[in-house]
């Protein structure tokens, strides 16, 4: 039934509306910055989400228009990490993101299946028109991403180019350091990007020292 405008009086007004959507997968982008930095990230070499919201806005245009934005981070939430991670979630909500917390009870409570059925929704509900991903693991998001960039979304993976090889590799996908988003870092994280090498090479500094070797030996 439709009304006299040749409406369905029950569909979405969302629908058909253009869509810039950013999911970010923090369990992720947490885990794959301690392995490019080789350590435990510090306030000061985690990533800022007010500069990537900018980041974000600037390309949510289309014909001269602002397009509208949905950022959203996805969190595991450890017994007993309540406490700590508020101050982090408050924070990451005052630049307008909204955020999925799952508590992780077990190995299987994982975010992953959450980000792709909020992903789904979307591109039903909107005219997904741009996808932003940030996360490495390939062996979730690959085939779902790709088959939405056979559909027409631009899907751009926001990740390390030491970990997100799938993307890289991938024809319908586009790739972004996270790095190379401006201010997203307030320093230079301490890695050597093989992506990005100076012209003269440069020097990759061991990660343990080679007398550990003996010590395992013994």
């Amino acid at each position: 039934m439709t009304d006299s405008s040749g409406a369905e009086p029950d569909a979405d007004p969302g629908r058909g509306r253009p869509l810039d959507l950013l999911v970010w997968d923090a369990p992720n982008i947490d885990m794959t910055l301690s392995n490019v930095i080789g350590g435990r990230p510090t306030p000061a070499s985690r990533p800022r989400f007010d500069a990537v919201a900018r980041w974000l806005l600037a390309g949510a245009v289309e014909d001269g228009q602002p397009v509208e934005v949905e950022g959203c981070v996805f969190a595991n939430v450890p017994p007993g990490s309540a406490t700590q991670m508020r101050g982090w979630i408050e924070a990451i909500r005052s630049f307008g993101y909204a955020v999925f917390a799952r508590p992780k009870l077990g190995p299987e409570d994982d975010i992953d299946a959450d980000m792709l059925v909020h992903i789904e929704r979307r591109a039903a509900d909107h005219r997904l028109r741009r996808l932003v991903v940030a996360s490495g693991d390939g062996r979730n998001f690959l085939e779902p991403l790709e088959r939405l960039g056979r559909a027409g979304v631009e899907v751009i993976v926001l990740s390390f180019a030491e970990v997100a090889g799938y993307a890289q590799e991938s024809e319908l996908l586009h790739f972004i350091d996270l790095e190379d988003v401006p201010g997203a870092f307030t320093s230079p994280l301490p890695r050597v990007r093989l992506d990005n090498l100076p012209e003269g090479g440069a020097w990759l500094p061991p990660t343990r020292s080679m007398r550990s070797l003996l010590e395992e030996a013994g």
